[in-house]
């Protein structure tokens, strides 16, 4: 080996930062963990240095003088792709780190830069580059063909690459766990574990234990130390389902532990730190519970940095046919037996039903079919569609023609600006509206897109 090919072997970091102590002092952090560090000071010296060099990972503040952090991210996706980047921001910037994390960034640390913090983050992205998914890994299980699905999977697996929480907005019945699971297997933690939790199944009374671990002899009944879901998930992923039947008082505590990134287990007297993803979901409207005060506004920021919106079966009629195919054969295979076949009308009859319950309703349905059915092939005769007109106005209508003048409407910058403006007013619509530059239709219109009005 030539010493040109060993230097570059060498150099797994490229550090772009203005300013010479902050560069200096990630690279001394760096070479303490083996790794080689080239620097630059603007954004023009990155472009040449990573034109010229291939790394590893990029680590780049947000404010630079010929340039900003967003501008490198979105170089290196369109030039460098696979490339993981992440931004360095100043305290209080979360904003912006949202918007490099929507970008493709990988992560984001905030100044002044804590060295743990900075060693885990760049320790999850090299163990990205070194196990890549597998082959063929890309959207599985999200079966179907329609362009709503199409764009869920591209999400998916732009998701899986950072380390953003996200916060997964769907109905009931709608396949959220399948999704976290994908950005799960899809990322750097797949070989972590994944840890699912319904928070709406757990006794308030056993909550912090059941999240933090409890130590022996701390309560009637603890007779061994025991781990919480946060320590089980070390390496991974934590997966909150249903995260807004959350108490008010376990919110507190749930803050601080993915803040600190540490737990306290009950009875304990030292925090013990953890390294986890946190996804979490919910059928519910946060920015709802938040405007009624039943869900804490710090935790909503925290925990809902992306959302990922997975739309309801009704919206997407062409996946129908698929679906149910996967369905019948996993029945089948369980079963030992030949999987069945729905004829024609059967599958129209399923294409125009609603399905308020989503998939979920999809799957018990068939399941019912084949137990009614004689033959190898699924009739309609063998389905038994219920009503749904009462359990359909339940669910959100919108006017298309109101939402066509507002392309941003399903924008996350634009809810957090519009529910901090309504803060600000005191929910006076009308002046909350002239600040914000809107008219006062466009306005309720957005609150009834997500359930405020």
């Amino acid at each position: 080996m030539n010493s040109d090919e060993s230097r570059a072997r060498a150099i797994d970091v490229l550090v772009i930062d203005d300013e010479s102590d902050i560069r200096e002092l990630i690279e001394l952090s760096l070479l303490r963990m083996g790794l080689g560090c080239d620097t630059a000071g603007s954004v023009g010296e990155a472009r040449r240095l990573l034109d010229s060099r291939r790394y590893r990972l990029c680590l780049t503040d947000m404010r630079l003088p010929d340039g900003d952090g967003l501008e490198l991210v979105e170089h290196i996706q369109n030039r460098h792709p696979g490339l993981p980047v992440a931004v360095i921001t100043a305290f209080g910037s979360i904003e912006t780190a949202i918007r490099a994390l929507k970008l493709g960034a990988f992560d984001f640390v905030t100044k002044p830069v804590e060295l743990k913090r900075l060693r885990e983050l760049v320790a999850n992205a090299l163990r990205s580059q070194a196990a890549p998914p597998p082959a063929g890994a890309e959207g599985r299980d999200l079966v179907g063909r329609s362009a709503a699905l199409a764009q869920l999977r591209a999400q998916v697996e732009k998701l899986a690459r950072n380390q953003a929480p996200v916060f997964i907005q769907g109905e009931s019945g709608t396949g959220k766990e399948v999704i976290a699971r994908l950005i799960h297997s899809l990322g750097p933690r797949a070989a972590g574990p994944f840890v699912p939790v319904n928070c709406g199944a757990i006794s308030p009374e056993l909550m912090e234990s059941e999240f933090f671990g409890h130590k022996k002899g701390s309560f009637t009944g603890a007779a061994n130390d025991k781990q919480g879901l946060f320590q089980a998930a070390s390496g991974g992923t934590l997966f909150l389902d249903e995260v807004a039947e959350l108490p008010l008082a376990m919110q507190v505590k749930l803050l601080r532990a993915i803040q600190e990134r540490a737990v306290r287990p009950v009875g304990g007297q030292e925090e013990e730190p953890v390294d986890v993803r946190v996804l979490s979901a919910s059928h519910r409207d946060l920015t709802q519970l938040v405007a009624e005060n039943r869900f804490r506004q710090d935790l909503y920021f925290r925990i809902n940095v992306i959302t990922l919106r997975v739309p309801p079966l009704r919206e997407r009629p062409e996946d129908v046919p698929d679906l149910a195919a996967h369905i019948l054969a996993r029945l089948a295979e369980r079963e030992g037996t030949a999987p069945r076949r729905l004829s024609r009308v059967a599958v129209d009859l399923l294409r125009q039903h609603l399905f308020p319950g989503n998939v979920r309703e999809l799957e018990n349905l068939l399941e019912r079919a084949c137990a009614l059915c004689d033959g190898e092939e699924i009739g309609p005769q063998d389905i038994d569609l219920h009503p749904t007109e009462g359990l359909m106005r339940a669910l959100p209508r919108y006017d298309a023609l109101d939402a066509c003048d507002l392309p941003d409407a399903d924008s996350d910058d634009e809810r957090i600006r519009i529910l901090r403006m309504l803060d600000e007013t005191r929910w006076n619509r009308s002046a909350a509206a002239r600040r914000l530059g809107l008219t006062l239709r466009q306005l309720r219109y957005r609150l009834q897109k997500w359930g405020m009005e």
